[in-house]
């Protein structure tokens, strides 16, 4: 499944204000329903949760100000759209400064068939998604846009045989 998404990194001030944040059991439950059912309408959110419909408002609105729910997302299929290989690309730069992690990270930004980007710890630097047609599709994708990628020194791609487990979210009832 490919995960479209507006991503938006939180701030320090927005992580102090998580971090510091105390979810009661209403938040907990509008948070787990809205990862259930991100379209659902406010007033059958409201009677999920037992709160009225402002205060349901309300609370969504100080999740979404405080950086807790980041945006709303469609999960479409690969397979539907006609891009059914997922591999999942290891990659090693030849140093870990900050204007090469930079340089590398705006020039992936860029790349319209990575999906997803990690930077890591460990022996890879960055893992990437990327999502292709076909193994043809995929090579070209390699050579023309991740190999080209600035201070790359290895890429071990690996393919995904079957989908076992792609949650976006946690189960929110174990945080504390």
């Amino acid at each position: 499944m490919l995960v479209f998404s507006n991503y938006v990194a939180l701030n320090t001030t927005k992580r102090k204000n998580i971090a510091s944040m105390l979810f009661d059991k209403i938040d907990r439950a509008i948070l787990g329903e809205l990862q259930a059912n991100a379209r659902i309408a406010n007033v059958d959110l409201a009677e999920k949760v037992g709160l009225s419909q402002s205060a349901c408002s309300r609370r969504v609105a100080q999740l979404e100000k405080s950086g807790v729910i980041e945006g709303y997302q469609a999960v479409i299929s690969n397979k539907a759209i006609g891009h059914p290989v997922t591999s999942i690309i290891h990659i090693t730069l030849s140093g870990q400064s900050v204007s090469i992690l930079k340089e590398f990270e705006n020039a992936v930004k860029k790349c319209p068939y990575i999906v997803a980007c990690f930077l890591m710890s460990g022996e890879s630097d960055y893992i990437i998604r990327v999502n292709a047609k076909d193994m043809e599709d995929f090579e070209t994708i390699h050579r023309q846009w991740l190999s080209t990628l600035p201070h790359v020194t290895r890429i071990q791609s690996s393919f995904a045989m079957r989908m076992v487990v792609n949650l976006a979210n946690i189960d929110i009832s174990n945080i504390d």
